[in-house]
């Protein structure tokens, strides 16, 4: 299939590794002939025809900085059919022959409804909660968990200096992977993740043993989903009567330079998508699959909704917590 202009935006949670992607995807295009639109935040973009053509200027001096040029919201619009109508009509209008769409659960749901409209469409995972299904990484997850990590190590010299108790709030909504991942990582006591079911009240008892042992802190990883992170670490304090601190990672863990393999993943689906748009395949998404690029049909992708956790994941975790 023959094209001679694509577009490429990156819409919902901004995440490193997303300009990583933008980058292959334009160095791609135009090494095949075909020139590139980059859409200004997301969604919206479509929808207001806020664009600039990339050239090579355009991403050069990109691939080490954390978020995305290009910028992203979240597009209310998209999610209704005539605002789907409008962002395909004014892709047609620009003479767009097919968009890559990098982002979450919605913006993957946004790229399938154009598709409907006959925009061939391939879409890139994007998410630091790493819940997209058909691919082992999404893009910025490797970033978001160095973060919370490189925290809590800071967080374990203070905890160990006061005899005290860290709660510590990530980010994943209702998906526990960056809290029980960086538990693992961080040598963290207890992972909380809505996946999960946990008894606080036999956790302080254990937290309480602990201490009569002689071991001076502990690292409490909660998923923002699982539980309010003030709330238990009062209840902890009440328990077992050691000062309990609280910190909320929050955006914190969204942003900062990309991580090497943040970058290599990008590079890997820009290409791999350009490639796909070129190909014929539009309606897909690319992934990693064993360190291979796989597609899967859009469809499949949202039909079966957030990803579950790893079963090993977890009894690693409980193996090693505690």
């Amino acid at each position: 299939m023959h094209q001679k202009r694509i577009a490429v935006l990156t819409s919902g949670g901004d995440c490193s590794g997303m300009n990583a992607t933008v980058r292959a995807v334009v160095r791609a295009a135009l090494e095949a002939g075909v020139e590139v639109i980059g859409i200004q935040k997301g969604y919206h973009g479509l929808i207001d025809r806020h664009y600039e053509v990339l050239g090579t200027r355009s991403v050069s001096n990109t691939l080490q900085r954390g978020g995305t040029f290009l910028q992203s919201a979240r597009c209310p619009q998209m999610m209704e059919e005539p605002g789907q109508r409008l962002a395909a009509e004014n892709l047609k209008g620009l003479g767009v022959e097919g968009l890559i769409a990098i982002g979450g659960d919605g913006s993957l749901r946004g790229a399938m409804a154009l598709q409907r409209f006959g925009i061939p469409v391939i879409g890139v995972p994007a998410s630091i909660d790493n819940d997209i299904p058909f691919t082992d990484m999404s893009l910025g997850v490797d970033t978001a968990l160095n973060n919370i990590i490189h925290a809590v190590d800071c967080l374990k010299d203070t905890a160990s200096s006061h005899d005290r108790t860290f709660v510590v709030e990530t980010m994943g909504r209702n998906c526990g992977y960056l809290a029980v991942m960086a538990s693992i990582a961080s040598g963290g006591e207890y992972a909380l993740i809505p996946e999960a079911p946990y008894d606080l009240d036999e956790i302080c008892k254990a937290l309480r043993r602990r201490y009569e042992e002689g071991r001076s802190n502990s690292i409490i990883m909660v998923a923002e989903g699982a539980g309010q992170a003030q709330e238990i670490a009062d209840t902890i304090k009440d328990s077992i009567g050691f000062e309990t601190r609280v910190m909320i990672l929050g955006h914190y863990q969204r942003g900062g330079s990309p991580s090497a393999f943040d970058r290599l993943l990008g590079a890997r689906f820009g290409v791999a998508a350009v490639e796909a748009l070129l190909a014929g395949d539009g309606g897909k998404m690319v992934g990693l699959s064993y360190a291979s690029i796989k597609l899967t049909p859009l469809e499949e992708v949202i039909k079966v909704g957030s990803k579950p956790i790893d079963n090993m994941i977890l009894k690693l975790a409980c193996t090693l917590g505690n």
